[in-house]
């Protein structure tokens, strides 16, 4: 696929044509409503907004809304329901599965300017924050009290939090402290006919159905929120941080193995390969071990005595497996450093690449030496070169898949690489995603993970949500019904319809 193209995105966007004047008037009542300079619908300036992360896919949006308060936010989508025009929420555009790709004939309502940090709630170790939020800056406001937000995903300077909710984002962090849902307590949002919700709260758990936990992860296909309560961690009383380098990923793979199946569970245990150095060097001069094949970062964190027993545990692992260099970070300048090439991989793989794809897919620990061979098989057997970079600890593959797209074919020999990763990623017991979501890019991989009766399922939850098919439509499922369809129909009802649990919508 050639990186101007738009994805197969489903029915709604290929074939609803809504005329100009709906679109005119939907922006002549949204600038009456949240003022003048809330509303972009000048082309050249919409350019701006027609992709995330995934550069790999574009779509100029019919209209761009940027509300400053969270009133705004909520007439901005009562004002697409009313008029019957599809919405896809945006935050700092940072996603890399295409899940804020704009639609074509709707509107892109954009939450950069809810920045607000409404709370940091020290007694309860909990802060509430507006969707705009930048996740490093929670961090920031809550260091003073003692406290930090756990998750980090690489892009943590520039993320929103609200991004980080519907994408379920993750983090080096999150082998130890777990992914965005973990930390979430409670959510207000506006559903897709305008209406404010609120679920949870500050108190640990609700009762009654967890749709809490369908919220987070839903990628902006059950609504948009407004406001986010998020638990808060006590800053650890000690981190420790080494930097070991391997002749290749294969002792490196045996080494974390080792660390894990002794009983330690590291802050944070990432890998990079060659290539992925390589690019991290270019970029930012990290100054890593030179001749490594593989470099792992693991850091700990916890009381101080518990931290300095596995630190030396975690070295001597290291060094058993092949580690020819250990670096250990003798502050936190250093540890920054340890830190700055790792974090800056993804965007680093530009200069070594003039284009390349970010995939994100999981397998089994154990499988990680056998499943870096076979990418290593498919690159030389495609001529496609792949940086790895993941998160050791958990299995959570990011392929870097590097191509040129002025050169005739390599974009679509990079997209079939990228698509037989995630079947490899499935084929060893793992998931087509591991914190950057379906979006647009992963639909059509969902039925290798899941059958018929399996999305159609989730098609309901979906459309109990949003009847009239008016948030995020055509991402995460790979050929979306109409909610007005009975799912499985050419096979009889649905099973939950037949034992009278869920309407026909």
């Amino acid at each position: 696929m050639r990186a101007h193209e738009v994805p197969d995105a489903g029915p709604e966007q290929r074939t609803t044509v809504r005329p100009k004047a709906v679109i005119a008037a939907l922006a002549g009542r949204l600038r009456a409503e949240l003022g003048p300079d809330a509303v972009i619908d000048d082309h050249q300036r919409l350019r701006t907004y027609e992709c995330d992360g995934l550069a790999h896919y574009k779509v100029i949006p019919a209209l761009v809304v940027l509300p400053s308060e969270a009133g705004g936010l909520v007439a901005a989508v009562r004002a697409c329901a009313e008029a019957g025009v599809p919405f896809v929420a945006r935050g700092s555009g940072t996603g890399l599965s295409g899940g804020a790709l704009p639609h074509a004939e709707g509107v892109l309502i954009v939450t950069s300017r809810l920045r607000e940090i409404l709370e940091i709630d020290r007694e309860n170790q909990r802060a509430v924050v507006r969707p705009g939020a930048i996740n490093l800056d929670l961090t920031r406001a809550a260091t003073p009290h003692g406290y930090y937000y756990a998750p980090d995903p690489s892009s943590q300077q520039v993320c929103s939090i609200g991004g980080n909710v519907a994408e379920n984002s993750g983090g080096a962090h999150c082998l130890k402290y777990g992914f965005t849902t973990n930390h979430v307590t409670g959510i207000e949002f506006v559903s897709p006919d305008g209406e404010t919700v609120r679920l949870g709260g500050k108190a640990p758990d609700a009762t009654g159905y967890d749709l809490l936990g369908a919220f987070v992860g839903s990628e902006g296909t059950l609504g948009i929120a407004t406001e986010v309560t998020v638990r808060l961690v006590r800053l650890p009383e000690s981190v420790r941080t080494l930097l070991a380098a391997f002749p290749g990923t294969d002792d490196a793979g045996a080494a974390t193995s080792a660390i894990i199946g002794a009983g330690v569970v590291p802050a944070a245990m990432e890998m990079m390969d060659a290539l992925a150095i390589e690019a991290a060097e270019a970029a930012v001069r990290c100054d890593y071990p030179a001749g490594a094949g593989a470099v792992l970062i693991v850091e700990l964190d916890g009381p101080e005595v518990e931290v300095e027993e596995q630190f030396g545990q975690v070295e001597r692992y290291c060094r058993e497996h092949g580690a020819f260099e250990v670096r250990i970070a003798a502050d936190d300048a250093e540890r920054a450093l340890f830190w700055k090439g790792r974090k800056s991989a993804f965007a680093a793989v530009g200069r070594i690449s003039p284009d390349y794809i970010v995939q994100d897919g999981v397998i089994p620990r154990t499988a990680l030496s056998e499943v870096l061979d076979r990418i290593a098989e498919l690159s030389r057997r495609t001529g496609v070169r792949v940086a790895n970079v993941f998160h050791a600890g958990d299995g959570n593959l990011h392929p870097l898949v590097l191509f040129d797209d002025d050169v005739p074919g390599q974009a679509e020999r990079a997209e079939e690489v990228s698509g037989a990763i995630l079947d490899l990623c499935v084929e060893y017991g793992g998931s087509i995603t591991g914190e950057h979501g379906v979006g647009s890019d992963k639909a059509k991989h969902m039925p290798s993970m899941f059958t018929e009766t399996d999305l159609d399922t989730m098609q309901l939850v979906r459309c109990a949500f949003d009847p009239e098919g008016l948030a995020n439509p055509g991402k995460v499922f790979p050929t979306p019904r109409l909610c007005g369809e009975v799912p499985g129909r050419h096979k009889g009802a649905h099973p939950l319809q037949e034992a009278g649990i869920a309407e026909v919508f």
